[in-house]
């Protein structure tokens, strides 16, 4: 007997004494939020915690917005500039990059040769400082936020803040490709040893949004 039928065995054992075709609700009264905050302390954890991982954190509103973006894109310095089809046209008015659109035919070669995209999240999670993207227009598809090596996204505040996982889940739909960030990309070695840059952007950085 292999692992997977052990497995399997022990599965068929477990649902033994259920009847065939009957769903067992699944209890969900687990800690929905650790603590009472409002919704400012929610988004300063958010804040708090993002910047825990590495991440750059910067604050503004609706008006500046596109200065922002446009001084966080000069900084980095990139000739081309990754965006989602539905990218709200007003957060780069005022940026200087030539703008690459996400398209399906766009191979990882050509994506590769762009150093930066901007993108809009489906949800913050403040107690983990994890971004969450669905692939919505203003997001693009997956590949976008993965290929180059500065990614800047904007995440509404409050309205797109939550304080807990449970939270998040109950506002996304699991049939869309869901990517959850936590920080630029890193790994570390068995001596320990971080590494940024292997799987994602090397730089995250997060735009709060008033």
């Amino acid at each position: 007997m292999n692992s997977r039928e052990r497995i399997l065995g022990r599965v068929r054992r477990a649902l033994a004494d259920v009847p065939p075709g009957e769903d067992t609700p699944v209890e969900r009264d687990y800690l929905r939020e650790h603590g009472e905050r409002t919704a400012e302390e929610t988004v300063d954890l958010l804040a708090d915690n993002l910047a825990d991982y590495r991440a750059v954190v910067h604050r503004t509103d609706s008006e500046e917005l596109p200065y922002v973006i446009m001084r966080l894109l000069a900084e980095r310095g990139p000739q081309y500039v990754l965006v989602p089809p539905g990218l709200p046209p007003e957060w780069m008015s005022a940026a200087d990059p030539t703008r690459v659109h996400d398209r399906e035919v766009s191979t990882a070669r050509e994506l590769d040769k762009v150093e930066s995209v901007v993108t809009g999240c489906a949800v913050a999670i403040a107690e983990t400082g994890t971004i969450v993207l669905d692939g919505s227009p203003d997001q693009g598809r997956r590949r976008i936020s993965l290929v180059p090596d500065h990614h800047i996204c904007v995440v509404r505040v409050p309205d797109q803040v939550v304080a807990s996982v449970p939270q998040a889940l109950e506002r996304l739909d699991p049939t869309r490709p869901l990517t959850w960030i936590s920080g630029p990309s890193a790994t570390s070695d068995i001596e320990l040893d971080r590494v940024e840059g292997v799987h994602g952007p090397r730089t995250l950085e997060v735009v709060l949004v008033r």
